[in-house]
């Protein structure tokens, strides 16, 4: 078993004991299973996906950092969603501004909007969990 741990500034959203863990790691997805080797990895904004004996269960993350050191799994996200949490038509007004905001900006080096692009990432992610995907 895998001790997991989502934490983001405002409060701790997931602390269980799980059998695997897959998250969107800046270099691709990765799944970790009891006995991973360490690592210390940062997070894109992407769908965090956990298993136990009897569910699996998805929270939307946005980016942050996980640290995987014996059988222990810390995530420290800048925020983390629960399908429960997402409001869809805030959401979608939050990816609507990004993307105006993108387009704005096209002319700015590709640098310059990495906010914007992991904002509609994010989003993206949001919607995907709230709608089940």
């Amino acid at each position: 078993m895998l001790k997991l741990e989502i934490v983001t500034p405002e409060k701790k959203v997931v602390d269980a004991e799980v059998n695997s863990v897959t998250i969107p790691t800046a270099s691709g997805e990765a799944g970790i299973l009891p006995n991973h080797a360490p690592m210390i990895s940062a997070l894109k904004p992407g769908i965090l996906e956990f298993s136990d004996r009897n569910s699996t269960q998805r929270v939307a993350i946005a980016g942050g950092f996980v640290e995987v050191s014996h059988d222990r799994v810390t995530i420290l996200a800048d925020s983390a969603y629960t399908a429960d949490d997402v409001d869809t038509a805030a959401v979608n007004a939050e990816l609507e501004s990004a993307q105006r905001a993108i387009a704005a900006a096209s002319s700015q080096p590709i640098e310059e909007t990495e906010a914007l692009r992991d904002q509609v990432e994010s989003a993206n992610a949001r919607l995907r969990l709230a709608a089940g995907k």
